[in-house]
């Protein structure tokens, strides 16, 4: 199995950056890599088990579940349903924790998932540079780095 941890220090409360991340549909809004996000069926973007279906810059589809939400933990968890990537089982958590000396934010983000042994080591890199850390640079820019 495949796994991934990128962190990073924010510079900007945590409240403030769990208000821009905790929307299940907000991707748009943060990550440069997503072009525009849906709930599917109408659902809201915090209730668990709604899919977000969002389309990537180069046109690719993504699709994936809420699997857990906590505005205590400042936590969420989803997983992939449909990808042009070739993986399975992905399932990823984002999480915020406050830095207390100078009002930071900790963010980590982690990921497991199974592919076939050929891809992991490109995968792995492409998700930690490209996904996770593309998303906390973009953060940086709007909130503090």
């Amino acid at each position: 199995m495949a796994s991934i941890f990128v962190s990073s220090v924010l510079d900007a409360p945590v409240d403030r950056v769990w208000a821009r991340i905790r929307d299940f549909n907000a991707l748009p809004r943060w990550h440069p890599m997503i072009a525009e996000s849906q709930i599917e069926d109408g659902l809201p973007s915090d209730r668990i088990g709604c899919v977000r279906n969002f389309r990537l810059q180069n046109g690719d589809r993504i699709r994936e579940r809420l699997l857990g939400l906590s505005d205590h933990e400042l936590f969420c968890t989803y997983a992939i349903l449909e990808s042009p990537m070739p993986l399975e089982n992905y399932v990823a958590t984002l999480r915020l924790t406050p830095v207390t000396e100078g009002n930071r934010t900790f963010i980590e983000w982690t990921a497991e998932f199974t592919c076939a042994p050929e891809v992991e080591e490109e995968l792995v890199h492409d998700i930690a540079q490209n996904v996770f850390q593309g998303g906390f640079d973009s953060l940086k820019r709007h909130l503090g780095g």
